[in-house]
């Protein structure tokens, strides 16, 4: 489905939910119905908003990478804005087998025969898509150098399909997301990281995605799971950001654990608490499926130890 041509202003204050003044806007497009669209969720957009609207607004030249901790909501910030902008995404994860043919486009067979299918980037430059390159890192630096010259706003030229010419649509934008800004993993906390490409990485604008401030976790928590008493919420935060301090290093030992909790986790967590309700400590059942059976045991201990002490008589039940 081609994406349609026709767009609109949308109001910042009214379509993120955030304060500014009336006249400023951004475009986006006036079709809300293609499938590419990302499905719109209630989110709490905080710093770094205006940075992404305004390349949203005018890229020149440039790309977009988003930094930061596992879990810590790169790629939700950028399919949010996304959503609320009617644009449609071409999301693609990257690995270390990944080639840059795997997003130009390839030859499939299909009935009988041959036929070239046009990969995410090629459909993002000519229909004018988002293209979000997720786990960069994790990608071999030499198949990412042969995007430098379309961020730059150059023709992709398809050799293997007859010399194919794909002229960048206005519209079209490169976000990338991270654990690390490029330079290699200087934390040992994840596997797989390359360093990349100097030229490269000088073609993005750069933001640090941290996890939500706790005041700001509350309410996503409470819109998640508005049946969640407030006080195991504010507790189970609590829990959160002990593991996650702990994740990172910023304890006296350094890292100390090789599993954190997301936010996306933590309502997985106050979500199976309530369906565990009536079941002996059904919160302490409600983290192993939620996050500590992925860990070994050790690490499991010490994160149930953690959340005992900081929930409390809370631990024995909802």
């Amino acid at each position: 489905m081609t994406t349609t041509n026709t767009t609109k202003m949308f109001g910042i204050a009214e379509a993120f939910g955030v304060p500014a003044r009336p006249e400023l806007t951004i475009e986006g497009f006036a079709d809300e119905s293609h499938p590419m669209i990302p499905r719109k969720t209630e989110y709490r957009f905080r710093p770094g908003l205006s940075g992404l609207i305004a390349f949203l607004g005018e890229a020149a030249g440039d790309a977009f990478l988003l930094t930061g901790p596992t879990g810590s909501g790169k790629t939700s910030l950028v399919c949010q804005i996304a959503a609320r902008l009617n644009w449609p995404v071409q999301s693609v994860t990257c690995h270390g087998r990944m080639e840059l043919s795997d997003l130009i486009g390839q030859f499939v067979l299909k009935n009988g025969t041959t036929e070239f299918i046009h990969g995410p980037l090629a459909v993002a430059m000519k229909e004018g898509q988002i293209l979000i390159l997720n786990e960069i890192d994790l990608m071999d630096p030499s198949e990412l150098a042969g995007l430098n010259d379309v961020i730059e706003g150059q023709p992709l030229v398809i050799a293997q399909h007859g010399g194919e010419v794909i002229r960048p649509h206005p519209k079209f934008r490169v976000f990338a997301t991270g654990n690390s800004a490029g330079a290699g993993d200087t934390t040992g906390l994840y596997q797989g990281i390359l360093r990349q490409n100097l030229a490269f990485l000088d073609r993005f604008q750069v933001i640090h995605v941290g996890y939500l401030d706790a005041r700001v976790e509350i309410g996503v928590l409470q819109k998640a799971i508005p049946s969640l008493p407030e006080e195991i919420g504010e507790k189970m935060i609590a829990v959160a950001n002990e593991i996650r301090r702990l994740f990172l290093g910023e304890g006296e030992s350094g890292a100390e654990l090789t599993v954190t909790m997301s936010t996306r986790t933590l309502i997985r967590w106050a979500r199976l608490s309530l369906t565990f309700r009536g079941a002996p400590q059904p919160i302490a059942h409600a983290l192993e499926q939620a996050l500590t059976n992925r860990a070994d045991a050790e690490q499991r201990e010490a994160i149930h130890r953690i959340a005992e002490d900081v929930m409390g008589n809370l631990w024995l039940g909802v």
